[in-house]
């Protein structure tokens, strides 16, 4: 039988309740045990497709297409499974299900009400995706204490009382802020926030305190008293510098000790080796390595995030240090490349900020800067070439511009922007890849054919292919019937490379994302390649 647990956070939001519960997975892991993680997210969006960068961050897409918060990256790079369209449930797919159903008449004329209608959906959703694994780790998104988080926290209170307290836990993830003037730690707002989760019918079996620094012994002990939780289920988690040390140091507090105990798991002592091999190679990196992100969603970091870790894990495998620069394409300046020594231009929507984009991918075209565009940086890479080396003028997207005859990047076939629906209008998920045989995408994969996860609406326009490749583009990658470039680069150039497809979805601290793990590699060779031209240059003016 399957043993649930849930995992809420106290006291504010953005504590880190999502890289608990994929460390917890990981450790599990690590102790023979299955595990499968699933976010509940409280808003009324029936998903973040549509939702503004800004405010939600990233959208993370799954390999059967579904758009999910990017907690679900987190839990799949620290546990290696690939999770499904129902690891991640909004309280408006919830809703939207329910009148659905209550419009068809399923319930029979009764009053539809959050309790039992909306919560037994709930309980449906958590209890599906779980296929006989061993455990499963469900977050609630939210703070408790919000009014949106409330049929959340009784579907799975409900649960607990239908399966027992044998086979249910509860983590509970709360703040102890630390008060500069009187240089003191706060346990009180973790103590309201647990009386607000026993309002709800739920006490917690083990609580997770996050802080800015160590907590000693006598914190430890205030809160099992006030709580109501052993001594040993009270867990320190200080900030870490890396995200992937967090495991080892949940290891060492004892979380997956005491998850094993309060579950009756009877599992052995987990092996963690690999994972402190991989933790420590960045001990290890002596050089540093200078890398641009070209974007336009800098107002919250999270917006780039599977990009961000993606060159984390590329940079761990090649032992190099990531200097991360961050580029604005509203405001982009030739000075802000010059010092790079690869960018990357990540994928996005809309027209702001597109022709600092193509501007900057000129430049770094004819100055042989290593470069990887991703979706949205392959069309922009598609236009600046088909404007300055095929000598098309007007070229352009049919998404940026409706004054132009040609549209080099264009809608899908068959695609539909009047649907109602427009999250669903986009390619979204894992689709084959064929490499051409002399490509450097075939050197990249080793491989003819390749699967990598999808997301956008456009496309390179195959009327303009001809001239492309004539002009010195190559398609590296197209789709199995030939219809869908998926891939281009430029030969003679030392590292220019872009996929229509998302690589940074599928790339894991241990195992890197390809074209990810090449391009650091290339903007490695860069940098001698820079020393010995400055160099040079010396030598001739003496």
């Amino acid at each position: 039988m399957t043993k649930y647990i849930f995992v809420t956070g106290g006291v504010v939001s953005g504590l880190g309740k999502g890289i608990t519960s994929a460390s917890l997975g990981n450790l599990l892991k690590a102790r023979g045990l299955s595990v499968i993680n699933q976010k509940l997210d409280p808003y009324i969006n029936v998903d973040p497709d549509t939702m503004n960068p800004f405010q939600h961050g990233e959208v993370f897409v799954t390999e059967d297409g579904a758009t999910t918060d990017l907690d679900l990256g987190h839990y799949e790079r620290f546990t290696g499974v690939n999770l499904r369209k129902d690891s991640n449930v909004t309280t408006g797919s919830i809703y939207r299900k329910v009148i659905e159903s209550e419009r068809k008449g399923d319930y029979l004329g009764a009053t539809v009400q959050v309790i039992p209608h909306i919560t037994d959906e709930i309980k449906r959703r958590i209890k599906g995706i779980s296929n006989d694994v061993d455990v499963q780790i469900t977050e609630i998104g939210g703070t408790v204490g919000d009014i949106e988080i409330l049929p959340f926290l009784e579907a799975a209170r409900q649960i607990r009382k239908e399966l027992g307290t044998e086979n249910v836990m509860f983590i509970h993830v709360t703040l102890v802020p630390f008060i500069g003037p009187s240089t003191e730690l706060k346990t009180k707002p973790t103590q309201h926030s647990v009386s607000l989760l026993r309002a709800a019918g739920i006490s917690p079996d083990l609580i997770v305190l996050r802080s800015d620094r160590e907590l000693n012994d006598e914190i430890k002990s205030k809160v099992s008293l006030f709580c109501d939780v052993a001594v040993n289920n009270v867990i320190n988690a200080p900030d870490l510098d890396d995200i992937y040390a967090v495991p080892l140091r949940m290891r060492d507090e004892g979380l997956d000790k005491s998850v094993d105990e309060r579950l009756n798991l009877q599992t052995n002592e987990p092996s963690l080796e690999e994972w402190k091999t991989m933790v420590n190679l960045k001990l290890e990196a002596n050089e540093t390595v200078k890398i641009a992100i070209l974007g336009k969603y800098f107002g919250l970091p999270d917006s780039y995030l599977s990009v961000v870790e993606s060159l984390n894990h590329a940079c761990l495998q090649n032992k190099v240090k990531l200097d991360l620069h961050w580029i604005d394409a509203d405001n982009f300046e030739v000075e802000n490349l010059q010092d790079m020594d690869g960018v990357i231009v990540p994928g996005g929507f809309g027209y702001r900020g597109i022709e600092g984009k193509i501007s900057a991918i000129e430049y770094i075209r004819k100055n042989n800067i290593p470069f990887l565009g991703i979706c949205l940086g392959l069309q922009c890479a598609v236009i600046e070439f088909a404007r300055n080396v095929c000598g098309i003028d007007d070229a352009n997207s049919s998404e940026f511009s409706k004054n132009t005859k040609n549209y080099v990047i264009d809608l899908l076939p068959n695609q539909d922007l009047e649907k109602d629906d427009v999250g669903a209008s986009m390619r979204l998920g894992t689709y084959p890849c064929k490499l051409n045989d002399d490509s450097l995408a075939a050197q990249i994969y080793s491989d003819e054919v390749i699967y990598e996860r999808h997301r956008h609406r456009y496309e390179v326009n195959n009327k303009y292919r001809d001239i492309l490749v004539e002009k010195g583009l190559k398609i590296g990658g197209v789709s199995p019937d030939n219809n869908l470039v998926e891939m281009i680069e430029i030969p003679d150039h030392p590292f220019f490379i872009a996929s229509q497809f998302h690589p940074e979805f599928k790339s894991r601290p241990w195992d890197p994302a390809p074209l990810f793990k090449e391009f650091v590699l290339a903007s490695i060779k860069n940098i001698s390649i820079k020393s010995e031209n400055i160099v040079s240059e010396t030598v001739k003016e003496k």
